[in-house]
């Protein structure tokens, strides 16, 4: 096994200590946007209960581009196949396996992509979901991976899952906005036919598992870095609550097989500024930190993003979190390592 799926497995050692999967053992599992930062850490929680059980899990990773050599390592078993393509593609979405248990985890993530596709992320949240529902077998359980986005415009946080955002359709981000809560309401439709089926409403996940590419903040700050100098475009002064994506995985893997509600937030619980995530990067890679004299304007950002987890905590337990500055050591360590990889 390589070193980027090696952190990847190592980093779900934890996921494994707190969700119990031996349900789905024999049992076959549809992840869609399997190469994706959330895909790989739950194709690598599916690889360390497989290996426990008598019968692994029939695994369907579904990926829309030809997936790195780590991805191909964490499904190097028994009973694991790779689909390649695009669900915007209604057709392609006709032609997949079905499957007992659905985890929807593809889409635009990042901010930059999700503006310059937003044709594809509208399908890929409405017009997929309703395709993947079609795939659900009888019994089976569903999760819709959602976006705190939805919360966009308020605020008074840490907000609830009964709060309600404000932005209209004309918002920079309303395909994506507007996308997800259509795949909450394809949720809540067939709930409503009894189906086993909710949503994570996902705040900022970040860690091992991106690619070179990703533009996202975290990623955008940790590249820079390694050429030597971290800018911003603005002051940094909007605050987040990030996610770990470890944390992350593991409160999706209880709410799909334990949960008991239609909605759940999925975030963490340490609030800190742009600017203070940059300047822990510049510490942590021994870089200067540059803020600009003029900023530029980062189009439909929130000021805040911070969800309330109280849900989390009662229902699952959840307390541990993994400190920010631990999960900013394991990205640099996953980036430097994909660095590595690349030029060899």
């Amino acid at each position: 096994m390589g070193k980027l799926a090696e952190i990847i497995m190592n980093n779900s050692s934890s996921i494994m200590n707190n969700v119990d999967l031996r349900e789905m053992e024999d049992k076959a599992a549809l992840i869609t946007g399997a190469s994706g930062l959330l895909g790989v850490h739950f194709l690598a929680c599916l690889k360390y209960a497989s290996f426990a059980m008598t019968k692994p899990i029939k695994v369907i990773a579904v990926v829309n581009r030809e997936p790195p050599r780590y991805v191909r390592e964490l499904l190097d078993y028994e009973g694991t196949r790779i689909v390649q393509g695009d669900l915007a593609d209604f057709d392609f979405c006709k032609s997949l396996p079905q499957a007992d248990y659905i985890i929807h985890a593809a889409s635009y993530g990042q901010p930059i992509r999700l503006m310059e596709n937003p044709i594809q992320t509208l399908k890929l949240n409405s017009t997929a979901t309703l395709a993947l529902f079609e795939k659900l077998l009888p019994g089976g359980k569903f999760l819709f991976v959602s976006t705190s986005e939805l919360y966009m415009g308020l605020t008074m946080p840490p907000f609830k899952e009964t709060d309600i955002g404000t932005t209209n359709t004309n918002h920079p981000r309303s395909s994506y906005i507007e996308a997800k809560r259509c795949g909450e309401a394809v949720v809540n439709a067939y709930r409503a036919k009894g189906i086993d089926a909710k949503s994570g409403r996902l705040g900022l996940a970040y860690g091992p598992g991106t690619r070179s590419d990703d533009k996202r903040a975290i990623s955008s700050f940790i590249q820079k870095a390694f050429n030597g100098e971290l800018s911003l475009l603005d002051h940094g002064k909007a605050v987040r609550a990030y996610c770990y994506v470890s944390d992350a995985v593991e409160m999706m893997w209880n709410i799909l097989l334990r949960g008991t509600e239609s909605v759940y937030n999925v975030g963490g619980i340490s609030r800190m500024s742009i600017a203070e995530i940059a300047q822990t990067i510049g510490r942590l890679m021994h870089v200067p930190v540059k803020f600009p004299s003029v900023t530029e304007v980062v189009k439909g950002a929130p000021d805040e993003v911070w969800l309330d987890m109280t849900k989390n905590r009662v229902e699952f337990g959840k307390t541990n979190y993994v400190p920010v500055e631990e999960g900013l050591k394991q990205t640099i360590a996953w980036y430097k390592a994909l660095y590595e990889e690349e030029i060899s």
